[in-house]
């Protein structure tokens, strides 16, 4: 799973999801991409799941980018306990994302098999996306 090595804060709050990606909304890197059309917080597992399908379904062809990473920790306290005594210990790392926001590049693969493969990864994806070509 992806997570960071360091951080300069063990716990973060939680925060609120307004507006639209500013940063990280049009391709950089490869041909094809999955955008993300909701905001949502998506974990290191669903992103890591989202990344292994789309390199099985390409076999060894063309280049993947995963363009988001999970730095943001989710702290759970344990089942059955009271009210008070603290915020809970860090159990997971997600990446915060904003609609417009680029989940997935690939390059060097043709239009049909990109299509499959990132329909797949969007489908391992707790929010609404869409698959965009760049000009």
């Amino acid at each position: 799973m992806l997570s960071p090595k360091k951080t300069k804060f063990r716990k973060q709050h939680r925060g609120r999801m307004k507006g639209r990606s500013s940063g990280g909304s049009r391709i950089s890197f490869g041909k094809y991409a999955l955008q993300a059309l909701e905001p949502a917080w998506l974990t290191s597992r669903q992103i890591e799941a989202g990344r292994r399908a789309m390199t099985r379904n390409v076999r060894r062809g063309g280049k993947i980018w995963v363009r988001i990473f999970p730095d943001k920790p989710v702290t759970v306290k344990p089942t059955q306990t009271r009210m008070g005594s603290g915020k809970g210990s860090p159990e997971y790392w997600v990446a915060v994302v904003k609609p417009g926001r680029i989940l997935y590049e690939m390059g060097g693969v043709a239009e049909n098999i990109a299509r499959k493969a990132i329909e797949i990864a969007a489908s391992k994806m707790p929010i609404r996306t869409q698959f965009i070509i760049s000009k």
